[in-house]
């Protein structure tokens, strides 16, 4: 079998690629939990038929990358899958579970009478938010770290359960709801698309309240966090200010009722958060416990799936492009 781990950083490489994968998943499913966390609070039958519209080609699809991200760990990072998956099992069931409640309802819905429709749709609305809770809660739980024994968890089911994690579940909640409001303003118009300004104001302050919390409070959960940021603050100081800059100028693209621009500035946002990750817990794919090269498979077995990675990646990434290229432009109300 052929190894490209002496010319290759493989254990890198693989890092990167599940890191990619996970932020394609939170950027693309991102905005249609988004839509369907703010889904009840449309203000007429026809604007929750626009939304329904504006995800309906997207949102299974954007589910893919959920499964690449961890079928990448699972495959390139063994003991890393099951000491996180151990750790973070309640909440990822409940992630599951809300996904699937989500999903059905989409369909379900299409089918209902305009007696039962309201079932359906709070289904809708409580998958999603059960969904991105349980999000933010294995990303707290995950920035927090874990307990760990030779190369297994060795601690409690309940362990992430913390103020933070709670914390980072809300920013999750409302950083989803500002991507599915600017979602709606690009795709949708009329009193749709007003609504959905009066929303993007609205989930902004709470998602940026939520943000900085969570933010300030990171650098305390962990004395090599602490040192991370307080000993390079000259040099990580641009991030935040970038941030700052980006919040204020989406701030004002939604004030000026510009139709593009919020989606694009909201992805920034999360480019720039997601960044702030990174440097945060780099190079641990367990943090504080194992590094990339620590947990990674062998390099024989990390050069073949290389290969069928970049076989598939490209027809994924080609397929998506496509589909949003084909279903460009604004929604229309679904016929039922």
């Amino acid at each position: 079998m052929f190894d490209f781990s002496p010319f290759l950083p493989l254990p890198l490489i693989w890092g990167g690629l599940v890191a990619l994968a996970v932020f394609i998943y939170v950027l693309l499913d991102g905005f249609d939990l988004g839509v369907g966390i703010l889904f009840p609070f449309a203000p007429s039958e026809d604007a929750r038929a626009k939304l329904i519209g504006s995800i309906a080609p997207f949102w299974d699809g954007n589910e893919t990358w959920l499964v690449l991200g961890t079928g990448g760990l699972l495959i390139a990072f063994p003991p890393a899958y099951g000491i996180v998956l151990s750790a973070l099992y309640l909440p990822a069931t409940a992630m599951l579970f809300g996904l699937i409640l989500r999903g059905v309802s989409f369909e379900f819905r299409f089918k209902a009478g305009k007696r039962s429709r309201w079932v359906w749709d709070y289904a809708f609305h409580f998958g999603s938010l059960a969904a991105a809770f349980c999000q933010g809660l294995m990303l707290g739980g995950f920035i927090q770290g874990f307990q760990v024994t030779g190369r297994a968890f060795s601690g409690g089911v309940f362990d992430f359960l913390t103020p933070f994690a709670i914390f980072c579940g809300l920013a999750v909640v409302m950083s989803y709801a500002l991507l599915g409001a600017t979602w709606a303003i690009m795709k949708t118009e009329g009193t749709t698309q007003k609504w959905a300004r009066r929303s993007a104001i609205y989930v902004l302050t709470y998602a940026v309240a939520c943000l900085t919390v969570v933010s300030l409070a990171t650098p305390f959960l962990n004395a090599q966090l602490a040192g991370r940021w307080l000993s390079n603050a000259t040099w990580l100081f641009p991030l935040p200010l970038a941030t700052a800059v980006t919040v204020a100028f989406l701030a004002r693209s939604i004030l000026l009722e510009s139709e593009y621009q919020p989606f694009f500035l909201t992805t920034l946002l999360f480019v720039f958060s997601y960044t702030g990750f990174a440097i945060s817990l780099w190079p641990w794919v367990v943090p504080y416990q194992l590094t990339f090269a620590q947990a990674a498979a062998n390099g024989p077995n990390l050069s073949l799936l290389l290969v069928g990675a970049l076989l598939v990646l490209p027809v994924i990434l080609a397929y998506t492009g496509y589909c949003y290229w084909v279903f460009r432009g604004k929604a229309h109300s679904v016929d039922y």
